[in-house]
């Protein structure tokens, strides 16, 4: 028998209880929400759990969400499990004001240039982290460019057609 989501939802429930929510599965990948403090110990039991084994990390990336309140910022993880070949992903959201999180890059190596990444692009922080610092844009940047801070167009602008857009 091999790996179900249900399996999965079955095994995470009895050891972490109500602390994991948003349990949904679209487009066929299992997707869950855990608190930020539980991270590492979730991320964690998903590696050691004999039955589980997602020992590869897939991605990391980061998703801006300027109207939620206290929850702006969210870590996505994709992890993968080899030998059944079943993928999920894991959410932890964070405050823009404090978007401090754990690292993973004790538990998996590839975690340490996708964080830094994600640090890059959207300001996570990572705490524990061996060196976080830009990785692409350059050091004196004082902002983060993928965060949804700024318009996407210039809004003076009079040679455009709104037409041509869909919005006339």
């Amino acid at each position: 028998m091999g790996l179900t989501i249900e399996h999965i939802q079955e095994t995470l429930k009895e050891k972490f209880g109500e602390a994991i929510v948003n349990m949904e599965s679209p487009y066929g990948m299992f997707t869950f929400e855990v608190p930020k403090d539980l991270n590492l110990k979730v991320l964690q039991f998903l590696y050691d759990e004999p039955e589980l084994k997602f020992r590869f990390l897939t991605d990391i990336c980061a998703v801006h969400y300027p109207d939620q309140k206290g929850r702006e910022l969210a870590v996505v993880y994709h992890l993968h499990n080899m030998t059944e070949n079943v993928r999920i992903r894991m959410k932890v959201f964070t405050d823009i004001q404090a978007p401090d999180v754990y690292t993973a890059s004790s538990l998996f190596s590839a975690a340490n240039w996708m964080e830094r990444e994600t640090y890059d692009f959207y300001g996570v922080n990572f705490l524990g982290h061996p060196n976080l610092k830009r990785i692409l844009n350059v050091d004196e940047m004082d902002y983060f460019p993928m965060r949804k801070e700024f318009p996407m167009e210039d809004q003076t602008r009079r040679d455009k057609d709104d037409e041509m857009f869909g919005r006339g």
